[in-house]
């Protein structure tokens, strides 16, 4: 029997001439994230990106109608049971119905973004 012939998965390509480190790809995949909601307020700053494997941080930072700075920080983890979301360093709940469904097409829509645009 002949033998069968594997080929090896290839290897991600970076638009990028340089080689990045870990922080610049996370900032690259966070700029191609931000844009996934629409355009961004003038004075506000976003971030959406996949900090590591199951661990999603949206950030959004802004000055309100009196001048103060102020900033939401949220750190989604999946599960085996589930979805849990933190906000502001506050108590992980689980997220259900429509925010699931919500997160779960930002993902994917995140994943295809970065895939076709930063890793091509």
């Amino acid at each position: 029997m002949p033998r069968r012939k594997f080929l090896k998965p290839k290897k991600a390509r970076s638009t990028y001439t340089n080689r990045l480190s870990y922080d610049d790809l996370i900032n690259a995949e966070s700029a191609l994230g931000r844009t996934l909601f629409g355009p961004i307020p003038v004075g506000h700053q976003r971030e959406f990106f996949a900090a590591r494997k199951n661990v999603w941080i949206w950030h959004e930072s802004w000055v309100d109608n009196f001048g103060a700075w102020q900033e939401l920080t949220v750190r989604y983890e999946v599960r085996p049971t589930g979805v849990f979301k933190r906000a502001n360093k506050g108590n992980y709940e689980k997220i259900e119905g429509e925010e699931l469904n919500n997160f779960r097409k930002a993902a994917h829509s995140y994943l295809n973004l970065v895939k076709t645009k930063l890793y091509c």
